[in-house]
């Protein structure tokens, strides 16, 4: 029997807060609802939620303070680095740059449909417990373990969001092999975002930061055509 997946959701509106919580039950989730960022982070300690539905403007902490407290020091808070969706009216090419620097995996903005918000934490939750691969992935010094969701390069341990584990066992289990942005977006993603393929270079962005920040660089863009990652003695 498949287990309920559960959400936390963090909207300080409280009509807001009600409706969602009665549409995403119906939907087959199990919802814990806070209205600030505070109670967002015992919540997440205490309840160990899936995927957070995150609203960007709280009464204390905005969302953005929430997402990176939680993506920079999980094991000193306790938790682990649950999914994040934020939600919120700040539609603004820097929000939505912001949300995904603080370790956002989607950005909803509002006015939205409840029916798409719905898909989008579905395909979410698909791309961050899905089926897992058997054995350790390994490129030069840096190594991938599915099951322990464990990256070290060097040895020493790399934290990534789950956006970000999923985008570079792709590219480990692609090693050698260029893959386009839209091939990222289908097998990461599962998701086109109406053709916004941008995000993926900003995921890219991201990664290189965590993981090129010595030599030989692994990740490798192809102008024109996508990203690749490949082995230093290829």
């Amino acid at each position: 029997m498949a287990t309920t997946q559960r959400l936390l959701l963090v909207e300080d509106e409280p009509t807001l807060c009600e409706l969602l919580s009665a549409s995403l039950r119906l939907a087959g989730f199990e919802v814990t609802a806070v209205q600030t960022g505070g109670q967002a982070l015992e919540a997440v300690r205490d309840d160990r939620p899936d995927l957070i539905v995150l609203d960007v403007m709280l009464p204390d902490l905005d969302g953005f303070e929430v997402a990176r407290r939680l993506r920079e020091d999980p094991y000193r808070l306790g938790i682990g680095q649950p999914p994040i969706l934020f939600l919120t009216a700040r539609d603004a090419t820097e929000d939505r740059i912001s949300g995904l620097r603080a370790g956002g995996d989607d950005y909803v903005t509002k006015p939205f449909n409840l029916e798409e918000l719905i898909l989008r934490i579905q395909a979410v939750l698909r791309r961050t417990s899905g089926r897992r691969p058997d054995g350790l992935l390994v490129v030069d010094d840096l190594q991938l373990d599915p099951d322990s969701h464990q990256v070290t390069r060097s040895g020493r341990p790399v934290q990534l969001s789950p956006t970000e584990f999923s985008l570079l066992r792709v590219l480990m289990e692609n090693a050698g092999q260029v893959l386009s942005r839209h091939q990222l977006l289908d097998q990461v993603w599962h998701y086109d975002f109406d053709g916004d393929d941008s995000i993926v270079a900003s995921y890219i962005s991201y990664l290189r930061r965590k993981i090129d920040i010595a030599e030989p660089k692994l990740i490798h863009t192809v102008r024109g055509t996508g990203y690749v990652l490949r082995r230093s003695r290829a």
